[in-house]
């Protein structure tokens, strides 16, 4: 029985919903680094490190090759630059409407406060 389209986007974005994930993909966004530089960059426990980087892995994701004891991982494809740009750009859109919202929310307990005095 195949999937339906909108619950294999939700199982690519649940896969996406980890912070280290996310940064590992943004390290990578530069070109392929080893294990050491990834965990030197995100400062977390190896095994954790381990962990979500098999996520990435079984997702297709990001690829692996190892060389003698190096670990090297980069990202399967350009898209994924392509996603975080967008994410990127969402944000902002998003975080700029709340900043206009609390300016407007500020402004309007000055002039509370101002009607009081």
């Amino acid at each position: 029985m195949q999937v339906p389209l909108y619950q294999a986007k939700a199982e690519f974005f649940r896969m996406l919903g980890h912070p280290v994930r996310i940064r590992v993909l943004e390290l990578l966004q530069d070109g392929p680094m080893p294990v050491r530089d990834l965990l030197a960059a995100i400062e977390v426990e190896p095994s954790n490190l381990s962990q979500q980087l098999a996520v990435l892995r079984r997702s297709g994701i990001v690829t692996a090759t190892r060389t003698g004891s190096t670990v090297m991982y980069e990202l399967a494809g350009g898209d994924v630059n392509e996603l975080l740009r967008a994410a990127r750009r969402i944000l902002t859109v998003l975080l700029s409407g709340q900043q206009d919202l609390l300016a407007e929310l500020q402004q309007t307990r000055t002039e509370v406060a101002g009607d009081r005095a």
